[in-house]
């Protein structure tokens, strides 16, 4: 096998990886009665420091219209509630109700579940960790690197 061919069997390798991990997730948050986009939003927000749209919607990289349909339905959910800021009564904030918080837990805990990648060793997994680092390093920000 050809360097191409090696390198392209990686990639169909990687995708089919993605694919198993998105489906777990996926599949889960219908289990939760969310759809991905509003657990990533839940996930996005921390249940400790309530915070404008607009900051989720920075965090999100989607524009503030979309960040509010996904806010409604966490909201009809009984998951975020919007309350005015007390430093600035002209703004809103997404707070994490107590509902929304074990909800989230569950996200998070989806979000890190390792089940698929059991089956490596300890050293095989810190290689396959630092392996995706090189790979993925040109298109992650400098605050993904939680080594």
């Amino acid at each position: 096998m050809d360097r191409a061919d090696l390198a392209a069997d990686v990639v169909r390798r990687l995708a089919h990886v993605t694919a198993a991990l998105r489906h777990r997730q996926d599949s889960v948050f219908a289990e939760l009665g969310l759809t991905p986009a509003a657990a990533r939003a839940l996930h996005e927000l921390d249940p400790d420091r309530p915070s404008p749209a607009r900051d989720l919607a920075e965090r999100l990289g989607c524009d503030r219209s979309n960040v509010t349909a996904l806010v409604d339905k966490l909201e009809q959910a009984g998951l975020v509630e919007r309350r005015t800021d007390p430093a600035d009564r002209r703004q809103k904030t997404l707070v994490v109700t107590g509902p929304g918080r074990g909800v989230r837990a569950g996200v998070v805990e989806v979000m890190s579940d390792s089940r698929l990648l059991a089956a490596l060793s300890d050293e095989e997994l810190r290689t396959l960790r630092d392996l995706v680092w090189k790979v993925s390093d040109d298109g992650c920000p400098e605050q993904c690197d939680t080594r």
